[in-house]
Parts: C-alpha cells; sequence; structure tokens
C-alpha cells in the first residue's frame, strides 16, 4: 500500500506539477490514512470499502480534528482512490460519490495598522537573528506572499536596485511582486552584514532566510518566531502564519488599491479568492462606524 501512495505522489508531482506543501500534504493524510487501515487487519486497498473510509473519517471527528482537516481528508482519499482505479490497482473505487462537506466561509484574520506597526517593530535588529527576523516580516507585509513562498525564497529572487521579489507559488506560477523603500533597506542590511553571519563558511546555501545552523529557515521555524514576536509586541488577535498576508490585502483594498492588482501580488487564479477582503474591508468599516459615530449606538 506504501508503495502504492509514493506512486501517487510522484505522479501528483511529475504530472501534475503540484506544488511542495499540497504534496506533503496529500502524502501526510494518507499516510495516517493507510495506518488506521491497517491497525483494522486491511493488507489491500482493494479490500477497502466505502464503511472503512466512515469509519477513518469518523475517528478523526472523535479525535478533535477541525471540519476543515476532516473535508481535506476527504479529497485526499478521494484523490487516491480514483488514481488506483485509473492505473487499474484497484477494481472499485470505494469513495465514489463522497463528498466533501461543505465549509462556512470565514472571514480571515487581520491586524490593524498600528498592531502591524509594532509587529514589525519587535525584532532586536542589532543581533544577526533580530536582523534576519525584521527583514523578514517586513517583506512578508510589503508583498503578502504566502509563508511557503517565503522560505522558498533564495537570494537571487530579489532585485533590490529595480526593487522587486520574483516568487514562485501555486502551481509553480511564477510573479514578480514590488517592494517598499522599507522592506529593501531592511533587506540590504540583511544580506549585506547579518546573513554570512548565519551562514556556515563551509556549505554554500542559496536560501535567503536561514537559520542558525546555515540552513534555510522552516515553516515551522517561521512560525515560532512570529508567535514570539506577537507576544512580545502585546498582540491580543490571533496570529496564523498568514496573519501579515491578509493584513497586507486588507490594508491595501482600504486604501484604495485596484482588486486586480491586488489579486496579481497575492497570486490568486480566481479573483473571488480575493474578494473575501472586500468583505473584510465592508465588515472593519462598520465596526469603525460602530465604535466612532456619535448617534451610531442610540436607540
Amino acid at each position: 500500500m506504501k508503495r502504492h501512495l509514493q506512486t501517487f505522489i510522484h505522479y501528483l508531482s511529475a504530472e501534475r506539477g503540484l506544488a511542495r506543501n499540497t504534496l506533503e500534504s496529500y502524502e501526510r493524510d494518507l499516510n495516517h490514512y493507510l495506518a488506521f487501515i491497517e491497525s483494522l487487519g486491511v493488507v489491500s486497498l482493494g479490500d477497502t470499502s466505502k464503511s472503512t473510509i466512515v469509519q477513518y473519517l469518523l475517528r478523526l471527528k472523535q479525535l478533535g480534528r477541525a471540519p476543515a482537516t476532516v473535508s481535506r481528508n476527504i479529497v485526499s482519499i478521494r484523490a487516491f482512490y480514483q488514481f488506483l482505479l485509473r492505473e487499474k490497482l484497484i477494481a472499485l473505487d470505494p469513495s465514489v460519490d463522497m463528498e466533501a462537506p461543505k465549509l462556512e466561509k470565514r472571514l480571515p484574520k487581520v491586524l490593524s495598522v498600528e498592531e502591524v506597526g509594532r509587529l514589525l517593530e519587535a525584532p532586536e535588529p542589532s543581533g544577526a537573528g533580530g536582523m534576519r527576523d525584521k527583514a523578514m516580516l517586513e517583506l512578508l507585509y510589503a508583498t503578502g506572499i504566502r509563508v511557503s513562498e517565503l522560505i522558498s525564497l533564495n537570494v537571487d529572487n530579489l532585485n533590490l536596485e529595480m526593487g522587486f521579489v520574483r516568487c514562485t507559488g501555486k502551481a509553480s506560477r511564477e510573479r514578480i511582486i514590488p517592494l517598499g523603500r522599507i522592506a529593501v533597506r531592511w533587506l540590504g542590511d540583511y544580506i549585506g552584514t547579518m546573513r554570512p553571519q548565519l551562514l556556515r563558511r563551509s556549505k554554500p546555501e542559496e536560501a535567503l532566510f536561514v537559520n542558525h545552523l546555515g540552513t534555510r529557515l522552516t515553516r515551522q521555524g517561521f512560525w515560532k518566531i512570529v508567535k514570539r514576536y506577537a507576544r512580545e509586541a502585546n498582540i491580543d488577535a490571533e496570529i496564523t502564519p498568514h496573519t501579515l498576508r491578509h493584513s497586507f490585502a486588507t490594508h491595501l483594498l482600504e486604501n484604495g488599491a485596484d482588486l486586480r492588482a491586488v489579486q496579481e501580488m497575492l497570486g490568486h487564479a480566481d479573483i473571488s479568492t480575493t474578494q473575501i477582503y472586500t468583505h473584510v474591508t465592508k465588515s472593519r468599516m462598520k465596526e469603525i462606524y460602530d465604535r466612532t459615530h456619535p448617534r451610531a449606538k442610540i436607540t
């Protein structure tokens, strides 16, 4: 069964061209599913049924997994079985007609401009790690790129003289995003003075952001950094790895940016994905009105 999974992952990578994070998500979901059915004594995927899948989904719910996680697992399992059926590795697809539950669309959490300012000022740039973190947070808020794109950046993806960054997003789509003067300044200082201190001299490294071992910073490493600075900045709002991306988009739209331009910078294939931020701005506008208009609370 593991061999079939590796064949499926190779197919997703080589033929579908899915991003590394998406591949890891598929592989993680399906490894958990295979471990579950093995615990039931199942030795062949051809011996599974719709009941097997339902048992697994119930198990996920018992473990307290979020509806979005359960929904993603259904998508992964269905794609796996469809692949196995096409390759004639199974005779029947037990996942046929199984649909992922429709999820309620939640508005993304964003920080206020003042909260973003406090977060960006939290790193102490006098040391190598602090300078890296300052440059990293400034770049993230200046461009709105995904965390996976941030940690995948190499030094040669930057053109500080022209003021832009080139990054590769989902489905290997490449885009060019402008950089503000503040981000350019901190990135230049980090690359010129502090990044060499983090690198191991014996091993060249093309990654833009590196850890204390001189190797590419991981998503988990970045997440720990953001949480630490959020605590230091006394930010009570919920923080996720994408909070600065959401804040970037919302603040641009609040200040009159064109929706299509924001879509291009965020790397959204469908503009409807970008439009969620217009709902955020309307929601925030109502909050501000209710809080500040002298007659808003009169009954």
